[in-house]
């Protein structure tokens, strides 16, 4: 995973920890505007969520940050 998705998605999910709590959960549409504005990055995040590591739809964002963090 490129270091630009990696950063985004440790922000957003320092952000949604910081304002809903610990357990907050999120699915990888999280880290994306409404707009596909960025396919390939979109497409890249979820062949990590669905295909590489097959998560269920939405997962604690302390997993997921966790996961990025340790390079899986």
């Amino acid at each position: 995973m490129r270091q630009e998705l990696r950063t985004k998605i440790i922000e957003v999910c320092d952000k949604k920890i910081a304002s809903k709590g610990d357990n907050v959960g999120l699915s990888f549409y999280a880290f994306f505007a409404n707009k596909n504005n960025n396919p390939e990055l979109l497409m890249e995040a979820a062949t990590w969520w669905i295909q590489t590591h097959q998560l269920d739809h939405f997962v604690k964002a302390h997993k997921i940050k966790q996961m990025v963090l340790s390079n899986l």
